[in-house]
């Protein structure tokens, strides 16, 4: 197991989808609902939930290839809808995660959530799930006007907690995800459990780790934080 270098650091955000949350049953069956609208061949579950870091544009992009999807059009727009109907049906926080979070705030080290997913969706998700009184912030996709790669959503997040960002961690589960961190100065950590697509290799990203399970993140995050020796 890696370990990050460098000081005890105090705050922890994380990514949501595929990262925090396993919403990749929830996301998937939105694509297939919206397939079997369209008289589509359904997409391969593994190759859908490999994608659902891409968001909704991404998983139309697999499940209709052949149509120009954009953001806000009316493709998106239907899969936006029916995803919201069934937000948290089977989405369900990664094993070892809830324990983690214990563990942090035990240790009075707050943690929360940056995430590309719009606020509407965002915050019902965590809402079924527990978590929103919990998390020390949640900046959405829409909170500002920019977000990830750029590292604007982790700075607000840092400030919102009252953290130095260079103190803090970022884990997600994209390259964008570790360039926002590194651009906001954070220590990042690649969670290579989570929704990546074939073509691509959380080696390149170069974060400072990479997690290739949930057990193994908890382990450098809480030796980060000092939790562990």
């Amino acid at each position: 197991m890696s370990e990050l270098n460098g000081a005890e650091y105090n705050a922890v955000l994380f990514d949501l989808d595929g990262t925090l949350v396993d919403t990749a049953p929830d996301m998937v069956a939105a694509l297939h609902l919206l397939q079997r609208e369209h008289s589509v061949i359904l997409s391969p579950y593994e190759l859908a939930r490999s994608n659902v870091s891409n968001g909704a544009i991404g998983l139309l992009r697999v499940g209709f290839p052949e149509l120009e999807i954009e953001l806000g059009d009316e493709m998106h727009q239907l899969y936006l809808e029916r995803y919201a109907d069934n937000i948290c049906v089977e989405s369900r926080v990664f094993a070892g995660i809830i324990e983690l979070l214990d563990q942090l705030e035990g240790l009075g080290c707050p943690w929360g959530v940056v995430t590309n997913k719009p606020e509407y969706l965002t915050l019902p998700l965590l809402a079924a799930l527990k978590l929103v009184d919990r998390s020390g912030c949640v900046i959405s996709g829409d909170t500002l006007s920019v977000r990830k790669p750029d590292p604007a959503p982790l700075l607000l997040a840092c400030d919102i907690i009252g953290v130095d960002p260079g103190m803090a961690i970022y884990v997600g589960d994209a390259g964008r995800d570790i360039e926002a961190g590194q651009r906001a100065g954070m220590a990042t950590i690649a969670a290579g459990y989570g929704y990546i697509t074939e073509d691509d290799d959380p080696r390149e990203w170069d974060a400072d780790v990479i997690a290739t399970s949930t057990e193994e993140l908890a382990q450098i995050v809480l030796k980060a934080v000092n939790l562990e020796d």
